[in-house]
Order: C-alpha cells, then sequence, then structure tokens
C-alpha cells in the first residue's frame, strides 16, 4: 500500500484517502477470512462451554420431569419409618431417569450447531427404561428392608455389630448399584450379565468404585446438612462426575465385554 501511494503520488495521479482506505478494509477482510478458514461455527472455547451448560440444563431438567411422577409424593412423606416401603415406591421412576440423563451426557455434543440432548435424553429413556427397572426394582426393595431392619434394630435384641453390618452391606449394594447403573445406560447386556459385571467392576476398579463412593458421600451430606431437593436439582453435574470416574469401567466393557 504504502509502495503503491508513493508511485502514484510521483507520477501525479494520487490515490484518495478514501480509495485508500477501502483498499486496506479489504485486505484486513480478506486476511480475516484466511485465517478464520477452518474454524467452524461452535467450535471456540465460549461455544463449548456454552454448549456444555445448555446441555446440563436440558438434561436436568428432562430428568426432574421424568422423575417427578415419584419424586413429587416423595415431598409429602413424613420422615416416619413407617413410610419407608412408600418412599421405595416413590422411587421407582427415578432409575429410568437417571439412566436416561446418563445416556444422554455420554452422547453429548460439544458443538453448538449439534445440540440435541432431549432427543438423546428420550432415546436412553426408551432404550433402558425396562432394563434399569429390572434391577432398579430389586436394589430398592434390598434397600428398603435394610433401611426398615436399621430403624427399628433396637427393637431386635441383636448386637450393635449387626447394625454395622448392616449399613456396609447396604454401602456396597449402592456402589453396585450405581455400576450397574452406568452399565445398563450405555451397553445393551442381559440382566444377569450387567449384575455379574458391576460386581465384578466393584472390586476390580476401586479407583472408581471410590469416586461413587465420594459422589455418594456428597449426595448424603447434601440432604442431611441442607435439603433432600438440592442433590435432585444437581443430578446432572453429580451423574456426569459419576461418568468420568467409570471411564475404566467403560472402556474395558468396551474393550473385553463387546464384539
Amino acid at each position: 500500500m504504502v509502495g503503491r501511494a508513493a508511485a502514484a503520488g510521483a507520477g501525479g495521479a494520487g490515490v484518495s484517502t478514501v480509495e485508500a482506505r477501502a483498499d486496506a478494509e479489504a485486505e484486513v477482510q480478506a486476511q480475516g477470512a484466511r485465517g478464520g478458514k477452518g474454524q467452524g461455527f461452535g467450535t471456540g472455547l465460549l461455544s463449548r462451554g456454552s454448549a456444555f451448560v445448555h446441555t446440563l440444563l436440558i438434561i436436568e431438567a428432562l430428568l426432574l420431569a421424568a422423575a417427578s411422577p415419584g419424586l413429587v409424593p416423595l415431598l409429602f412423606l413424613g420422615a416416619d419409618p413407617s413410610n419407608l416401603p412408600l418412599a421405595a415406591v416413590c422411587l421407582v421412576p427415578l432409575g429410568p431417569a437417571l439412566s436416561a440423563a446418563l445416556y444422554a451426557l455420554h452422547h453429548r455434543s460439544r458443538d453448538l450447531t449439534e445440540l440435541h440432548p432431549a432427543r438423546a435424553f428420550w432415546r436412553g429413556w426408551r432404550l433402558n427404561a425396562l432394563p434399569v427397572l429390572k434391577l432398579w426394582a430389586p436394589l430398592l426393595a434390598w434397600l428398603t428392608v435394610i433401611a426398615v431392619s436399621l430403624a427399628h434394630f433396637h427393637a431386635t435384641g441383636l448386637p450393635g455389630w449387626w447394625a454395622v453390618l448392616l449399613v456396609v452391606i447396604g454401602l456396597a449394594s449402592l456402589l453396585w448399584g450405581a455400576h450397574a447403573l452406568v452399565l445398563t445406560s450405555l451397553f445393551a447386556f442381559r440382566g444377569r450379565d450387567t449384575a455379574r459385571l458391576a460386581a465384578y467392576f466393584l472390586f476390580r476398579h476401586g479407583k472408581a468404585t471410590l469416586g461413587a463412593l465420594s459422589l455418594l458421600v456428597l449426595a448424603g451430606g447434601l440432604t442431611v446438612l441442607l435439603t433432600e431437593a438440592l442433590p435432585a436439582l444437581l443430578a446432572a453435574p453429580l451423574l456426569l462426575s459419576l461418568l468420568n470416574t467409570s471411564r475404566p469401567v467403560i472402556a474395558e466393557t468396551q474393550e473385553d465385554f463387546t464384539a
């Protein structure tokens, strides 16, 4: 541009200020087009962050909607131990909702132009609702038996270490359920095969089990210290954390137990 202006000035013809500015703007636009080539819309850091937040909010809302037939009555139940069986019944719809949320989070897109969290959620619900209930319902029944036994433990006359044993069994059952939930949500195994794999991974991948334990402790702490509604409102981030801690389990299952 400087060479062109100098040459034109030497020849007496000159280049007007408007023309020079137009040429400069055209050059800047051309450089911007060359520099931005290959970077599609929705691939930047801000776009990925927006896609992540959008996906979490949509999945959280859909999870609460799918589980609401049980969660709403649960809010009106008192803390009396006699309501434990009713509470277990209210939690039945939560299993398929959690599974659908895990499925949608696992298949989420990082691109703003390819966001379909609602579609992925309902597809996961349709695929996994029945398989999850085959494991979720027996688990709830088993945990209810343990909870009722602990609630009335003083009337049994058993030594205190029995109560400790029941707590350990209940906690192990919850951890097994966390592995089973992930496996059922992402793979199409028979129920008994999923149950065996979940028990196998309970000890095979100690870090994944400890990660699930930390999330259970966090959810329990939020319930006791604040409100029982808070874990439900934070279900999507908690499930995403469970999915991340379960990566070794998912990887080994894909490598060794699928065709």
